[in-house]
């Protein structure tokens, strides 16, 4: 065994890597490994590339690379010498992300000197500056340390919980182990013994499957403390044989040895080198030596004409006091009346947030009345009325929607995602979408695609699909026994980065000179006639052009009165013709049978109480129903559900909190959050906490008996295959 880890570790020791990207990876990887020396000089051969190209982005990454690796020896005076590097190159750098990972490694730092609060405090900051999701797993872990050490147990159980299921596509299994035997420390703290156990065994599985070495280790010293607390002592003595297995494979003295040498070498030949910069800089200095007599002869010439000049210096230095006291006194009004602007528009924000939010309820209520009522076969005269009120309900839904949209961009709370789509199908699916609109006003949509545009591209296509529906939406209400045209063009390409035009005309009514400049506002539409006559928000230009915003572009108007408009951009995606999956809205219906089924309601609302569970009477459905998450918690305990359909903002624990505490004991029910989405809510905190699917109250039927039987019967298929 020892020739062949011997043999192993030459191979791993000799295995070439040239591109900076592999060689972060790999020395990622052996360093989650605990194997410090190829780590470290895989990083080593990513710094000499970067060194002889000059790319000081990749040295600072490098440098915080070295940081974190002698973080992990518990060397932090070293890691504090590569942090220094990095921070003289940020400050001629504009790099965002390095910016992020330098505050992060600041952190650690505070925190292994005990400042835990400036340590959450500097986390914070990280998180602001960049939103790299390997970087927002790694700080989501760190401030579960901090919170476990701080015994704010709610606080760093959430953020463990919220790693069990982390989607890293670079550290998946070592993040969720990671957490796996915090939530394992945090249950020895609290005397749970139990669930100390099943943590730290998930986390010892995921360490044996990956190789975590330390992690191993780890997870059989809880596991040893925990079953002897237990007096399971067979149990404590296999661990801890185990303990001393690991123990003798990766603490030996020579490979200790080799991690401290090859880490002081690499310390050591840097700071060489940068002697030899600084001593070629003195030699560089000193041959100018004869130079520099010269240029002190012609400088006593100046003397004079300086000493004369100084005088007037002096008088005008005066003046410039008395002017930067007034500027100053300015400044302090400027800032005074720029924090007071900041202040209004979070309260704008978060009165606007909390209106819409708080609108959702009582429309959901009406929506879901009437739904239920023309469902009842009422008279044709009644049938108009509810008709009517359906429409205005949708109408109305619809303008608390792009509300909220506006609200969400202006409080940078939107992101622009990365996800493998097809461009034309997108654009059809929109197009076929808004193809009723179009009919009863008789236009036609026109799609002009470039063909040579690759099929698939790197994206956010659900924000592509909200510009294009606003922009061909506008187009259509505008224009009447006309044309639509949509044009999409490729108008460079740079290897894997696609550079496109795109441009929506239409052949309708125009929009004047005067009233282009403020089209693009919020609640502008041209003119109040143009509002009684064609009705709408006025917010679709606004949300499309905050979209594009986010996404790196603008948009461009020209228009003429009587002839039409044509809104027009350009876009950069990268190009990913190797891969197969892509992003496909969720569109496809299919028939369940839902007879028999029974399903647990939690909502603190009565009147929604008895909305939902009409509706699932409808489709044969039985329920019970809790008032609150801890209600909820209890009876999920008691019964089998076949799903649950989960509020989230209600008194006592949210939905998001009961779903954790549900999953602790059941972990493949089904579970649909049924709620009025606001400002602050993360569709990726709800996933995180272990909820299924969303549904966003109030909702079209239709799709909330899809998203129910979707999760009811996939739950079931896959049960059966297992």
């Amino acid at each position: 065994m020892l020739l062949l880890w011997s043999s192993l570790y030459s191979q791993e020791k000799s295995a070439p890597a040239t591109d900076v990207e592999v060689l972060f990876e790999n020395s990622r990887t052996f360093r989650n490994q605990n194997k410090i020396d190829i780590a470290l000089e895989y990083l080593n051969a990513a710094m000499d590339i970067a060194a002889k190209q000059k790319d000081h982005r990749t040295l600072i990454d490098c440098y915080h690379q070295f940081a974190i690796i002698y973080l992990k020896m518990e060397r932090d005076d070293t890691a504090e010498f590569y942090w220094n590097r990095a921070e003289s190159l940020l400050k001629n750098t504009a790099y965002p992300y390095g910016n992020a990972v330098q505050k992060y490694i600041e952190a650690i730092l505070a925190f292994h000197e005990g400042k835990n609060f400036l340590a959450i405090s500097m986390l914070s900051e990280a998180k602001q500056i960049n939103n790299d999701r390997n970087l927002l797993n790694n700080i989501l872990f760190i401030e579960g340390t901090i919170f476990l050490k701080l015994d704010k147990l709610a606080s760093a159980e959430k953020n463990f919980n919220s790693l069990l299921v982390n989607t890293d596509i670079y550290e998946q299994a070592y993040l969720a182990t990671n957490a796996h035997l915090k939530l394992a420390e945090l249950h020895l703290s609290t005397s749970d013994m139990e669930g100390a156990i099943a943590d730290a065994d998930a986390a010892l599985k995921l360490a044996e499957a990956n190789g975590f070495f330390t992690k191993e280790l780890r997870a059989n010293e809880i596991l040893t403390q925990a079953s002897a607390a237990l007096g399971r002592y067979e149990d404590a003595l296999a661990y801890n044989q185990q303990i001393l297995r690991i123990k003798d494979s990766i603490f030996k003295v020579d490979k200790v040895l080799i991690e401290t040498k090859t880490a002081d070498k690499i310390q050591t030949d840097f700071m060489k080198d940068e002697i030899t910069r600084q001593e070629s800089k003195i030699t560089a200095l000193s041959q100018s030596k004869n130079r520099s007599e010269i240029t002190a002869i012609l400088t006593s010439a100046f003397l004079t004409v300086i000493s004369i000049l100084a005088i007037s210096l002096y008088r005008n230095n005066q003046i410039k006091l008395r002017t930067n006291d007034l500027l100053q006194a300015k400044n302090e009004e400027l800032k005074a009346a720029r924090d007071a602007a900041v202040l209004a528009m979070e309260a704008k924000t978060n009165f606007l947030s909390t209106v819409s939010h708080e609108l959702r309820t009582p429309l959901y209520a009406v929506t879901g009345l009437t739904h239920l009522l023309l469902d009842e076969n009422p008279s044709d005269e009644q049938k108009e009325h509810l008709t009517s009120l359906k429409f205005s309900g949708d109408y109305l839904l619809n303008f608390i929607n792009d509300i909220l949209q506006i609200n969400k961009i202006d409080a940078e709370k939107m992101e622009a995602l990365q996800i493998n789509f097809n461009l034309k199908k997108i654009l059809s699916e929109v197009i076929n979408s808004l193809q009723q609109s179009a009919k009863a006003n008789k236009t036609k949509i026109t799609l002009n695609y470039d063909d040579s545009i690759p099929p698939m591209l790197l994206g956010d296509p659900l924000k592509l699909s909200q510009i294009f529906i606003n922009l061909i939406g506008n187009g259509i209400k505008f224009t009447k026994n006309g044309e639509v045209t949509v044009i999409v063009a490729m108008t460079k390409r740079e290897n894997e980065t696609v550079h496109l035009y795109f441009e929506v005309k239409d052949t309708g009514i125009g929009i004047a000179p005067e009233q282009q400049q403020h089209i693009f506002d919020s609640f502008e539409q041209g003119s109040i006639q143009i509002n009684r006559e064609y009705g709408g928000t006025g917010l679709g230009l606004a949300i499309v052009k905050s979209l594009l915003g986010l996404l790196g572009s603008d948009i461009q108007l020209k228009s003429e009165l009587g002839k039409g408009s044509s809104f027009f951009f350009d876009l950069e995606f990268k190009s990913t013709d190797q891969l197969t999956e892509e992003y496909t809205p969720e569109q496809t219906t299919e028939e369940y049978d839902f007879s028999g089924l029974h399903l647990l309601i939690v909502e603190d609302n009565k009147i929604n109480q008895v909305i939902t569970k009409k509706m699932l009477l409808k489709k044969d459905m039985t329920c019970d129903i809790a008032n609150n998450g801890l209600e909820a918690v209890a009876m999920a305990r008691e019964t089998p559900y076949d799903a649950i359909l989960m509020d989230i903002h209600m008194p006592g624990i949210s939905g998001e909190e009961a779903t954790i505490a549900i999953r602790k004991f059941n972990s493949t029910i089904p579970i649909i959050a049924l709620t009025a989405i606001s400002l602050d809510d993360s569709l990726e905190s709800f996933f995180a906490a272990g909820i299924n699917g969303v549904v966003t109250k109030p909702f079209k039927p239709e799709m909330f008996y899809q998203k129910i039987g979707k999760h009811i019967f996939e739950a079931k298929k896959s049960k059966t295959e297992v």
